[in-house]
């Protein structure tokens, strides 16, 4: 990440036991050239720096919010209610319920606080669909896209001609 651009993406966590899961959302951004900022921010235990954050961030320059959260899972829905940003959100795996406790808590939002959601553990496509995001006004991002999906088909013709040479 340059440090002399300005974060588009804010990726927040709850929690540093948050990190390893979303650690792989700052490396896609990283990986597409997509300055962001790292930051643990909880809805439980710093909720006035919550508010701070979702309540600045478009104003700070970002264009999009990545929040990753276990359990109860209230950051991605908070942060969303504060935000004109949009807001994708990460449910991670807990040891109680595997992760289902935060899916459901994430993707049942009311209407008007909408929350992109993805797989529990998935922040590589949070990373994606938040580069995606950015891309929109970006041509060189979006050919950067398109260059990392054919890369994605090409792997996967090559894994379907190693199992069907070997049959």
């Amino acid at each position: 990440m340059a440090s002399h651009k300005l974060p588009a993406v804010g990726i927040i966590m709850g929690s540093d036991s948050d990190y390893p899961v979303m650690k792989d959302a700052a490396a896609i951004c990283t990986e597409f050239g997509v300055a962001h900022e790292v930051r643990i921010v909880s809805a439980h235990r710093t909720p006035r720096d919550m508010f701070m954050y979702a309540e600045t961030a478009h104003m700070r320059g970002l264009r999009v919010i990545i929040a990753g959260a276990g359990g109860a899972a209230h950051l991605p829905g908070m942060v969303a209610s504060l935000t004109p940003l949009p807001v994708i959100g990460v449910p991670i795996q807990s040891k109680s319920l595997n992760g289902l406790d935060s899916l459901l808590s994430i993707v049942q939002m009311p209407i008007g606080v909408p929350v992109a959601t993805v797989a529990i553990g998935a922040a590589k496509n949070a990373g994606i669909l938040a580069v995606q995001i950015v891309a929109a006004d970006n041509p060189e991002l979006q050919r950067d896209l398109v260059d990392f999906k054919a890369k994605m088909a090409e792997i996967s013709r090559n894994k379907n001609q190693l199992i069907n040479n070997g049959n």
